[in-house]
């Protein structure tokens, strides 16, 4: 169930968890100047976008394969966590990065975060994640921290009415048109766990 990772693999693994870690102080640093919040209340406010909670999921998932007693990542858990890093790049770049224009240390947490990281994980995963324990039983957890990071963002939107992107407004859409569309990212993102199954239970034959 758990990979065995090598060293350089620990090793790169680690690099791309101390780059996440920058990339979300960086963002923190920008938006508590932007916001004009205290750093506790901009923090929260963070926790509100996926990018934030998945990269700094990545973070310790990535830091934890190198610590001794506490190696034991599924491969099914770094696999969701991959395509949940992708699915972070594609919809952002898709839907979203025309809504905001961040400047200075902002636009290099924002490449960071939204390019780079994506796209580091991924390479990571396909390079040096041992794959061959995934199993096609395993699909279900391709979609457990997304439909966790609803629930909990749409809970917290219900108490004060703020959605952190307009395709989860249900004030503005309405409860059925958000969770149709949230059904179809979910039914996606199963249907990309089938593709990243098949890559496990090949590539490392």
């Amino acid at each position: 169930m758990f990979p065995t990772l090598t060293r350089p693999a620990r090793r790169r693994a680690l690099l791309i968890a101390l780059g996440a870690w920058f990339a979300l102080l960086a963002q923190w640093v920008y938006l508590v100047d932007q916001m004009g919040t205290g750093p506790v209340e901009t923090l929260l406010a963070m926790t509100r976008f996926f990018t934030i909670p998945t990269a700094a999921l990545v973070v310790v998932t990535l830091a934890a394969v190198n610590f001794r007693k506490i190696r034991g990542v599924g491969a099914p858990w770094l696999a969701a966590l991959t395509l949940s890093e992708l699915v972070v790049a594609v919809v952002y770049h898709a839907r979203l990065s025309q809504l905001w224009e961040p400047t200075g240390i902002g636009w290099w947490a924002d490449l960071g975060l939204h390019t780079i990281l994506p796209g580091a994980v991924l390479l990571w995963w396909l390079f040096d994640a041992p794959k061959r324990a995934l199993v096609w039983a395993d699909l279900p957890i391709f979609i457990l921290w997304p439909s966790i990071y609803g629930a909990y963002v749409l809970g917290w939107a219900a108490q004060d009415g703020i959605y952190p992107y307009p395709f989860m407004d249900v004030s503005a859409l309405g409860p059925a048109r958000v969770a149709a569309t949230l059904g179809m990212y979910l039914i996606a993102m199963l249907l990309a766990g089938v593709v990243f199954i098949a890559i496990g239970r090949y590539a490392d034959r």
